[in-house]
This record gives structure tokens, C-alpha cells and sequence, in this order.
């Protein structure tokens, strides 16, 4: 194997790495935001989980992020607008990294 063959392996392992924790860091983004809007409804114990895993299952109905925002926002009604809910998003996502990189 040639060095270059060697750079390429680790470029891909590398990036594979990466998407695995993206997936990881937007997959605990959304459950942190799907808990933050059940108590802004007033759930807690089993509901609130439940919810927070409604919030994780729709990122995956369509690309992109929008679909949570649009779910939550639709939940909330007038309680807090897609501005809020989208730095809301941003919030935990910041904080969901750090926990991985803590744990990794």
C-alpha cells in the first residue's frame, strides 16, 4: 500500500467519524429540544420522553432540520415561534457536541 493509499484511508475513516458524530450530536440536539418543549407544554415523567422521541423520530421524515422546527413550532402553537425553536436548536446542538466530545 502507498502512502497516498494510506492518506486516503484515513481521510475516509475520518470523515465517516465525522458524519457518525453529527448524526450523534443532531440526533441529542433534537431530544434536548423535544424535552425543552414538553415542558414549555407541561409534560414531564413518560410523556415528556415520549414527545422528545416524536421530535428525534421526525428529523428523519425529510432532509434537512426544518421538519423538527415545523413540528415542534405546530406543537407549541403561541407559546414560541420558529425564530425561538431554531436557537433553541442551535443552543443545544453547541451543548450536544460538547457532551460527545466529552464522551468520545
Amino acid at each position: 500500500m502507498t502512502t497516498f493509499d494510506d492518506r486516503e484511508n484515513a481521510f475516509e475513516a475520518k470523515y465517516a467519524h465525522d458524519e457518525e458524530m453529527l448524526f450523534k450530536a443532531q440526533a441529542r440536539c433534537n431530544k434536548m429540544l423535544g424535552l425543552w418543549a414538553a415542558e414549555l407544554m407541561g409534560r414531564s415523567g413518560d410523556e415528556a420522553t415520549a414527545y422528545a422521541a416524536s421530535v428525534v423520530k421526525a428529523d428523519f421524515e425529510e432532509a434537512g432540520h426544518e421538519d423538527v422546527v415545523r413540528k415542534v413550532v405546530g406543537d407549541l402553537g403561541d407559546i414560541a415561534d420558529a425564530d425561538t425553536v431554531r436557537a433553541k436548536m442551535a443552543e443545544f446542538l453547541a451543548a450536544a457536541k460538547i457532551e460527545l466530545m466529552k464522551n468520545d
